[in-house]
């Protein structure tokens, strides 16, 4: 699969490493408007960066259900279900890491109380799950049923279950009244200023179908071969996504904090397109080299470095020294002394600090893949 379809790999990498980029900013109150999530409806590049990477787990998902197949239900359940739990428990560690926390000048264990128990680890572990099972059973005729189903269903109950007449806002949306009866408020995101987890319950429900139109993709570019033919009508499906998707925003607007099925189709349709170029320029043209292999290591350590990211700056702020008169932390440091002054627009220097963020996990993945150490679950 490496060989022949590298540009699935790039894909995958170039992913991860925009999900570093708009995760590791200098300053979250300075950063350039593409690198921001929209308000509420809308879609910004950084919005496409998790349904992208949903859509390459259901690519990959395509290489490995055959084998899943020919080995019978017994080994397909303990393989998916053991990912499942992995991914999500790694998810939960990563909420409650560095799992102390400084309080006065002592440092006391973090308890559980607020433990946010969804979140992106989360999301994709219950997404493949499902997306596994649907596909395994549904076959590909029935994969693409069911999804068209949970979308349309999605569709209904936000409607349904919404508040009358604003069923799509945040004070509207059904989702939340869900969460907050299963997992309480304190263990929900609060970063809309009040109980809200955009990875909730109930909006799993559509992105589970980025999984399954994934698989869909990779399944239709293993089978096809690499061909005109294939490109072609992967280009076309992209567009025609991209299309459906306007038009259902029309009635459902796209939004990636309720996951709505606009926003699948619209971001789905992206993906193809997107994918569709890499593999014109890399499988057809020969068109690679460095800028291929910087995202093509990315794409081989892609649970690690997410994880990672995000667990090195819990820890590294713990360390704590004297910066003048202030108690300062090493990316604090970083962040004040180098990224900050280079110019007047801090927006620059937030930029600066992504960018090197972006280049010291490169290196840590690139000596991975000379060392052929690759972490899998």
């Amino acid at each position: 699969m490496n060989q022949r379809y590298y540009s699935l790999d790039v894909f995958r990498g170039a992913t991860v490493a925009l999900m570093i980029l708009v995760n590791n900013p200098g300053s979250w109150g300075n950063i350039y408007s593409p690198l921001k999530h929209a308000t509420w409806h809308g879609c910004t590049p950084t919005d496409l960066v998790f349904p992208f990477f949903l859509f390459a787990v259901g690519n990959a998902m395509a290489f490995v259900m055959p084998r899943f197949e020919a080995a019978g239900d017994a080994f397909f359940w303990k393989k998916v279900i053991k990912r499942t739990l992995l991914i999500f428990l790694i998810g939960l560690l990563l909420h409650w890491s560095p799992f102390v926390k400084w309080e006065g000048d002592s440092l006391v264990g973090k308890n559980l109380d607020n433990l946010r128990i969804f979140g992106v680890l989360q999301r994709i572990a219950l997404c493949y799950f499902f997306a596994s099972v649907i596909v395994y059973y549904g076959k590909t005729k029935g994969a693409f049923v069911i999804s068209g189903i949970l979308l349309l269903l999605y569709w209904f109950i936000t409607v349904w279950l919404g508040k009358a007449g604003d069923p799509f806002s945040l004070q509207g949306y059904f989702g939340i009244s869900i969460d907050k009866a299963i997992l309480g408020e304190a263990h929900m995101y609060k970063g809309e200023g009040v109980a809200f987890d955009p990875e909730g319950i109930s909006s799993t429900m559509a992105a589970i179908v980025q999984v399954v139109f994934g698989f869909l993709a990779g399944q239709y570019i293993q089978q096809k071969g690499k061909n005109y033919e294939m490109l072609a009508n992967l280009m076309i499906a992209g567009l025609v996504l991209i299309f459906a998707g306007f038009c259902w925003d029309m009635v459902f607007p796209i939004n990636k904090k309720i996951w709505t099925s606009s926003y699948v189709l619209y971001t789905t349709g992206l993906a193809m397109l997107t994918i569709s170029l890499l593999i014109y320029l890399i499988e057809f043209r020969g068109i690679k080299g460095a800028w291929s292999r910087f995202f093509d290591v990315f794409g081989k350590n892609p649970l690690f470095i997410f994880v990672l990211s995000g667990f090195l700056p819990r820890l590294l702020a713990l360390i704590r020294f004297k910066d003048g008169d202030e108690l300062t932390s090493p990316l604090s440091w970083f962040w004040n002394h180098i990224c900050k002054p280079i110019s007047d627009d801090l927006r620059n220097g937030s930029l600066l600090y992504a960018l090197a963020m972006i280049a010291f996990y490169w290196l840590i993945v690139y000596w991975m893949d000379k060392k052929k150490i690759y972490v899998k679950v």
